[in-house]
């Protein structure tokens, strides 16, 4: 049987929706929290996660042009 664990937030530290296997390899891969509502770029391979960068995007709200 494969293992497989939850991401943690690297902000945080709370689960996040995406379960690594042992065979997972992500790179460039955009890590939402929905607790904290923030975004990073992470890479991970063999549950060895790395931090490329913190707040990729903050949300800003839509803004009409007249």
């Amino acid at each position: 049987m494969i293992k497989s664990e939850w991401i943690l937030c690297p902000i945080c530290g709370n689960k996040t929706r995406i379960q690594l296997r042992e065979n997972t390899i992500l790179m460039n891969y955009p890590l939402y929290c929905p607790k904290c509502k923030q975004e990073t770029l992470i890479e991970a391979k063999q549950f060895h996660v790395t931090i490329i960068k913190k707040d990729v995007q903050k949300k800003e709200g839509y803004k009409k042009n007249e």
